[in-house]
């Protein structure tokens, strides 16, 4: 579609008739002597008069190319565009962080996959966060394993077949034995602190207790919560266990509480599965969309065309003159 930027300028087009309509020609008198024997005078000097008077001639061409040098630059300060369909490209609204244990509990076979044999923890945490992180196309995915300390994985990035590569990887112990749950929280704070999305969302699953953070669960939770991060908390394991198998339920029920997040609980990959399939429907896609419709400017083709005119007609009155001079000389010469 073609538009023009300023059109307001084309009230610039009568300027000219209107100066020549309405203001009065330039003339200039002076004071002179005629002498009715000039000729005469001019003669006994030895010197031969020049014309008293020179007035300026229009001749066809100028009165057509004036006018339309004048409507071509007016056109091109009123910026005539071309605008281009609407082009719209897909943002994420939403920032998802996914924090997993990878401490050595991991490796405990006591879950159960769909046909009820006994499989490592990691194996049905591996093929079910697989699958949610498959159905969140439209969020960007960060991930953080953490076992000793936490580590970040993969930045935010709607590269999700990176973030699947990185989760099928993931091997127990590979982050130390021990669990940090609450200095995994505390980098996740830190990642979220670059997202410029309207939401940001928290994962963590863990099968332990905390035993290496620096900084306390709670005080992590509150920090996130302060920040607009909302964190869902998934606890697998045995519950009744001693030590540091044993899920901290009442912490990751808190954590979950004051952030807005929600708890969930899971003793095989079934229930793994519908714990996911929840948080992938409480977690709807959400995703702007930006508009713009490119423009490309088109001022300099009349600015081009009233500069190739006025160049040509001047290329053509020079050679005109030229050719006149020529021919008066040719003239006097055979003379």
């Amino acid at each position: 579609m073609y538009q023009l930027e300023y059109p307001w300028l084309l009230i610039l087009l009568p300027v000219p008739a209107l100066i020549w309509w309405l203001l009065p020609p330039y003339r200039e008198e002076t004071a002179s002597v005629r002498l009715a024997f000039f000729a005469d005078v001019a003669r006994a000097a030895g010197m031969t008069p020049a014309s008293g008077a020179l007035i300026a001639q229009t001749n066809f061409l100028q009165k057509i190319l004036a006018p339309a040098c004048w409507a071509l630059v007016v056109l091109a300060l009123a910026r005539p565009q071309f605008v281009d369909p609407p082009v719209e490209k897909t943002l994420p609204a939403r920032d998802l962080l996914l924090a997993l244990d990878l401490s050595q509990s991991m490796d405990t076979r006591d879950f159960r996959d769909p046909s009820g044999n006994l499989i490592p923890r990691v194996e049905a945490v591996r093929a079910v966060v697989d699958d949610f992180v498959k159905r969140r196309s439209g969020d960007r995915i960060g991930l953080i394993v953490f076992g000793d300390a936490p580590y970040p994985q993969v930045p935010f990035t709607l590269d999700h077949a990176t973030v699947r590569a990185m989760i099928a990887a993931m091997v127990p112990g590979m982050a130390g034995p021990r669990t940090a749950l609450g200095d995994s929280i505390g980098l996740a704070i830190k990642m979220f602190g670059a997202s410029n999305a309207s939401e940001k969302v928290l994962m963590v699953l863990t099968d332990g207790n905390d035993t290496a953070s620096r900084m306390p669960p709670d005080r992590a939770a509150d920090i996130a919560q302060q920040r607009g991060i909302k964190i869902h908390t998934v606890a697998i394991g045995d519950p009744n266990a001693a030590g540091e198998d044993k899920v901290d339920v009442a912490t990751l029920q808190k954590i979950a509480t004051t952030t807005g997040g929600r708890y969930f609980f899971g003793q095989d990959q079934d229930q793994l599965e519908q714990i996911y399939a929840t948080l992938d429907r409480i977690t709807p896609s959400n995703q702007k969309t930006l508009s713009w419709r490119p423009v490309r400017e088109l001022f300099f083709y009349p600015l081009g065309a009233a500069l190739a005119l006025l160049f040509a007609y001047s290329a053509a009155m020079f050679l005109v003159t030229s050719f006149r001079r020529w021919r008066v000389h040719q003239a006097g010469v055979r003379a």
